[in-house]
């Protein structure tokens, strides 16, 4: 008598029939994308990594929710588009999640709430806050075989601060306070290395320096034999980085700000292409070159490479077009020719953009509205894991596929936001889908390919 069910209701006839509705449809949960996160964790095991990294000073004898179930119920939650801890308070009764994390669906205990949530990211120091995001570059390691040479992709995005947060920064270009989070990935994978928080501001060449020599210094470990290339734009290419990344036996290609001195070192080669256009029919023109060159903050000579590019543009108070070039340049320990180094290496760091998107904007990433610094590091941390385990669902999708290439909500929507109805026996428990499911045989074919190979 304690169970509060609301009544049956009618509704609207259709086709003359009566339209009834009530709350009797038994356990179910609306996100049968669960199992897909589950095989995905098993055949990764980020959760368990970030699970044994994470301090638990709690008594043994009293506890009700093993670290890792709280990582995974977590990870799991944002995976599915539920962007804060609060959200746990109506998802630690969900079947299918309970499954998820290793309970049963009916008989199980619930999962931990908002509070337990909280302490949970709140409870690491900022030294044990570091090794969890060092955990995240060994999940890197573990699960992505290198080449003789990698590439690492580093950069920063705006994240708004939601309150009076540590580490917040006022932001003149975004007018408002927030974060700047350094983001890390690995080229050839798409996978994510780290996420830091730190302030909203340009970084400084030695803060560079220092991630950039820790984070190559770990992967090292794994990673012996391989030759890491860290890419970026200008705000990466400091002096201080570049200097340590040639004394470590590491490459770099970062964008260069341009200044008199260097447009000085081009007028020639800009001058030529200006004729070779002006006398041709193509509607762009473009041309490389490549010199030494060292700033007055560098100890040493290093090569640059320019790309001009000329075209009509309008002009600003004229009604015609007018011939311009556009220079940028970039700074490089690379060999190689000049445009294959800027067009098929730089350029392509546009990728990036793409991956922070899926963190920040389809992971909720930006949701740093923790007081302490430290907890919204492990936010970010928590966020990333998200990131692994839909990566991996999307991996599964065979090529054949539409959704092979499709962003994360795309993925939720079509694969995690399914209903599904839970019935838990003596010796078995049965997850029955909808049978008018449209990505069904999808749904079967990524559920399987996540499982393990059976010996």
């Amino acid at each position: 008598m304690t169970d509060d069910t609301p009544l049956p209701f009618d509704l609207p006839a259709v086709q003359r029939k009566k339209l009834t509705v009530d709350f009797a449809g038994g356990t179910q949960s609306s996100d049968a994308g669960l199992l897909l996160l589950r095989e995905a964790e098993r055949k990764l095991g980020v959760c368990r990594r970030l699970a044994e990294a994470m301090p638990d000073r709690r008594d043994p004898t009293r506890i009700r929710h093993e670290m890792i179930e709280l990582i995974t119920a977590r990870a799991f939650a944002i995976g599915c588009g539920y962007k804060d801890g609060i959200d746990l308070d109506r998802l630690r009764h969900d079947p299918l999640l309970k499954l998820a994390v290793g309970r049963c669906p009916q008989s199980g205990a619930p999962l931990a709430s908002q509070s337990t949530i909280s302490r949970l990211e709140n409870a690491p120091s900022k030294i044990e806050a570091a090794r969890l995001t060092g955990a995240l570059l060994d999940q890197l390691c573990a699960s992505v075989t290198p080449g003789a040479q990698e590439i690492l992709d580093i950069d920063d995005t705006f994240c708004t601060a939601h309150g009076g947060q540590q580490l917040s920064f006022w932001n003149a270009h975004h007018d408002e306070r927030g974060f700047s989070p350094m983001h890390i990935y690995h080229v050839a994978s798409g996978t994510p290395a780290v996420a830091i928080l730190r302030p909203a501001r340009t970084p400084k060449g030695t803060e560079v320096r220092t991630v950039i020599k820790h984070v190559t210094r770990r992967i090292r470990k794994h990673w012996p034999a391989t030759r890491l290339v860290w890419r970026g734009d200008s705000h990466y290419g400091r002096s201080e980085a570049m200097e340590w990344a040639e004394d470590n036996g590491t490459g770099y290609i970062f964008g260069l700000a341009g200044n008199s001195a260097l447009n000085a070192r081009v007028t020639a080669a800009a001058d030529h292409l200006r004729l070779r256009h002006a006398l041709g029919t193509e509607e762009k023109l473009r041309g490389y070159e490549s010199f030494q060159y060292a700033a007055k903050s560098w100890p040493k000579a290093r090569r640059v490479i320019a790309r001009l590019e000329v075209s009509l543009q309008p002009g600003a108070k004229e009604t015609g077009l007018r011939q311009e070039v556009d220079i940028r340049y970039v700074v490089t320990s690379l060999e190689g020719d000049a445009q294959h180094l800027y067009e098929a290496v730089y350029c392509q760091r546009g990728q990036m953009e793409n991956l922070i998107k899926l963190h920040k904007a389809q992971l909720a990433s930006d949701r740093t509205s923790c007081h302490s610094a430290t907890a919204n590091q492990v936010r970010l941390v928590l966020h990333t894991a998200a990131f692994w385990l839909m990566h991996a669902v999307r991996a599964a999708i065979p090529e054949t596929s539409p959704l092979a290439r499709c962003e994360f909500a795309t993925i939720r929507e079509r694969l995690v936001k399914i209903a599904a109805r839970v019935i838990e026996h003596v010796a078995r428990i049965r997850i029955h889908l909808p049978t008018s499911c449209p990505e069904r045989a999808l749904f079967r074919s990524v559920a399987l390919g996540l499982m393990p190979p059976v010996p």
